[in-house]
């Protein structure tokens, strides 16, 4: 009788710690294909997130019109908000899907979380996008310490804990793309021969600022301020400030921004009065 009666209750609580929820979610079978929606629905625990979510779809991927799909694609690393990969367009806002809990995003009975890939990023399949053009653009901006020797050079640069304070808060990006989904200046560019025409984006711009601000990796800040001189750098910010409001890590994007117009205004000056 005991027995029972707490399988009653364990069945009972877990009844009223599930619920029913619908994803609506963006498929396209590679690029340059159709797009298509499909609607799946799932019982969710308590303490579910969007990726947990995915994968009991993966198991078994029926709609609720009962026809069989193929399993949903997305992109995934870390599960713990570092690596950036799982970035996609939940209920309208650029986000993490790791850390997208659906208690928070769905509370309620019925509810309904609508997945969309990144519509600034070449779609490779389903909810997994090329972000190869955010690496390119580190690239660019040449965000690195550049090695200054195979030997022993002794002990570093010492730094005050205020500028180390505010480089942290810069490296702490992970290359999401979040601010550049939210971003109008930022435009879908399929073709890798057009990367370089349009804005270059609040992320690389941050990533150039922490490198200038670096003792050694300052040995590169010309070279970075040049590149942010061009038709796609730092003059092509509309300042929306979208960027700053999704960024994940909070990073003072717009504080980027306006340090890298500023650096770049006393960089074009210095060049014209020593003539170089």
């Amino acid at each position: 009788m005991t027995v029972a009666t707490t399988n009653g209750t364990a069945k009972r609580t877990a009844a009223a710690n599930s619920r029913k929820v619908r994803f609506r979610i963006k498929r396209c079978d590679g690029p340059n294909k159709l797009v298509r929606w499909e609607t799946f629905e799932l019982t969710i625990a308590k303490g579910e997130n969007v990726i947990s979510c995915l994968q009991k779809i993966a198991a078994n991927p029926v709609t609720t019109e009962g026809k069989r799909s193929t399993p949903v694609v997305w992109d995934c690393s870390c599960l713990e908000e570092v690596c950036g990969s799982c970035t996609m367009v939940i209920n309208g806002q650029a986000r993490q899907s790791c850390s997208a809990l659906i208690d928070v995003i769905a509370p309620d009975d019925g509810d309904t979380v609508t997945l969309e890939p990144m519509s600034k990023f070449p779609v490779i399949r389903d909810l997994w996008v090329d972000r190869s053009r955010m690496f390119d653009a580190l690239k660019r901006v040449k965000a690195w310490v550049p090695i200054d020797g195979t030997y022993d050079l002794g002990a570093g640069p010492r730094e005050r804990p205020e500028e180390q304070a505010v480089r942290y808060a810069l490296s702490e990006c992970m290359t999401c793309g979040c601010c550049l989904e939210a971003c109008p200046q930022f435009e879908l560019a399929e073709d890798e021969s057009e990367w370089d025409k349009s804005f270059i984006g609040a992320q690389a711009l941050s990533q150039a600022r922490l490198f200038n601000l670096h003792e050694t990796g300052a040995q590169l800040k010309g070279d970075r301020l040049e590149t942010l001189m061009g038709p796609d750098g730092v003059s092509e910010c509309g300042n929306a400030q979208n960027c700053v409001k999704v960024c994940p890590k909070h990073i003072p994007l717009t504080e980027s921004i306006a340090a890298v117009g500023r650096s770049t205004t006393i960089h074009a000056i210095s060049k014209w009065f020593s003539g170089k």
